[in-house]
């Protein structure tokens, strides 16, 4: 992990799912908990649910509506707001984040969540995980209508934040949305090497990566 220059940094973007909190929640959720859920809602087997949801799922990768709880609630006739809350005792932070948080706000850095994840599901992470007060704005893409991984979420961003991309830090646990950023000009990036704490460490390709966050504070 080389050490950041942070001389040269003075916005920090931060994502959430997979960089400030574990994504064993999110991963569980929609792997494990959804499936068995709307079999059960539906009164199918657990393995047509699956046959049922997986195509599904991969044709909106990606996609606004794929991180959109109303979208998913209305597609598949289940209410995902409620199933959301019967596991949330999983919400969690990765090791470390809030010290990092708390860190680099004090040193004066401008600090700014940016979240593919809807309103709804940033509300229930917030009552659970108390990060809202490290930041100066808690931005969600369906703000402006657009996932991280399209370049006009950048583009209203900017147009929103007046930020300095080349004098930015953006952290994030997926390699499209950082290869977005670095397409829109932003300076220094960084990947997340272990995001879900129950998978293990992950490629993060030409992207260096955040192992652990303390190493980052070097130089503060």
């Amino acid at each position: 992990m080389p050490s950041l220059p942070w001389h040269a940094i003075d916005t920090v973007l931060l994502d959430m799912d997979g960089t400030l909190l574990d994504l064993h929640y999110d991963n569980h959720f929609w792997m494990e908990h959804l499936p068995q859920r709307y079999a059960e809602l539906h009164g199918v087997s657990r393995a047509m649910a699956e046959m049922e949801l997986q195509p599904l799922f991969e044709r909106n990768a990606g996609q606004l509506q794929w991180y959109c709880l109303d979208f998913w609630s209305t597609e598949l006739a289940i209410p995902v707001r409620e199933l959301k809350l019967e596991t949330a005792h999983l919400i969690a932070l990765r090791p470390d984040a809030d010290t990092f948080l708390a860190a680099i706000k004090q040193a004066g850095k401008r600090v700014i969540l940016i979240t593919n994840a809807h309103r709804d599901s940033l509300s229930l992470k917030l009552e659970r995980i108390e990060l809202a007060p490290y930041f100066e704005r808690l931005i969600s893409s369906h703000d402006y209508g657009f996932p991280k991984e399209n370049p006009q979420f950048w583009e209203a961003l900017q147009a929103d934040i007046r930020f300095d991309p080349a004098r930015s830090l953006f952290i994030d646990d997926t390699l499209p949305i950082l290869r977005s950023a670095r397409d829109f000009g932003v300076g220094h990036l960084l990947a997340v090497k272990e995001p879900d704490s129950k998978k293990g460490q992950k490629d993060t390709a030409e992207f260096a990566a955040v192992e652990d966050y303390r190493d980052l504070i070097a130089g503060l």
